[in-house]
């Protein structure tokens, strides 16, 4: 991974962050919630562009890692290098390892062992944590 200094971090409250996100993306992104599967309309994008952050806009996931993972949810074998952070998660006793936007912390998912080459990696994203923005 990139270092992350170069990304300016969004710091703000809970008040805050409510106002800027829908409750669901608030449940997601600031509570580590997770959405149901096959909910998202991103989990059948696969149009050319840019995966970002839906609290901050910083660019995630580009559209050449996505893969149907047939999990439910949107799948990428790849971040943009630098743009997400990792952590330990125990919340199922069994660890797992979740990341979240660089710039402004928000819960984005969990990444697996077991996606498709380069990486053999599934960055498995809530799409409410996400917003599509189309190639030009």
């Amino acid at each position: 991974m990139a270092d992350h200094d170069d990304i300016e971090k969004i710091e703000l409250n809970n008040a805050q962050w409510k106002e800027r996100l829908t409750p669901e993306e608030y449940k997601v992104l600031r509570r580590d919630g997770t959405e149901r599967p096959y909910s998202s309309p991103l989990n059948e994008e696969y149009a050319a562009g840019t995966y970002v952050c839906a609290a901050c806009e910083l660019p995630l996931f580009e559209s050449a890692t996505k893969f149907d993972s047939h999990t439910g949810w949107p799948s990428f074998w790849a971040p943009i290098d630098g743009h997400i952070e990792e952590k330990k998660d125990f919340l199922l006793v069994i660890p797992r390892t979740e990341y979240h936007c660089a710039r402004c912390g928000g819960h984005q998912g969990h990444v697996f062992k077991d996606g498709p080459d380069p990486t053999g990696l599934r960055y498995c994203n809530n799409g409410v944590a996400l917003k599509f923005i189309p190639a030009n």
